[in-house]
């Protein structure tokens, strides 16, 4: 069956991709609830940041990737430390 370091491929997604995802799922689902923690809505947080409301949907549905200068500006909005995004 080969070298047991190989990964395997099921469809084309490997393993680490399929880890990676849920990782980022479950980001997701941390940044979602940082924000109902604060009391805020998906337009607060756009005007907050000068940004439209569709940025904020779009990064909490996964269709746009946040990056780490935006995770700052957005848990110093909900009052959290960068650490409460982690696992």
């Amino acid at each position: 069956m080969g070298n047991p370091s190989t990964i395997e491929y099921t469809f084309g997604v490997t393993s680490k991709d399929k880890a990676y995802q849920q990782e980022y799922k479950n980001f997701l689902a941390r940044l979602i609830e940082a924000r109902k923690q604060a009391g805020l809505t998906q337009v607060d947080v756009a005007k907050r940041l000068g940004r439209a409301h569709s940025f904020i949907s779009k990064c909490e549905l996964g269709e746009r990737r946040v990056d780490f200068v935006e995770l700052q500006q957005l848990a110093k909005i909900y009052n959290k430390d960068l650490s409460f995004f982690r696992d």
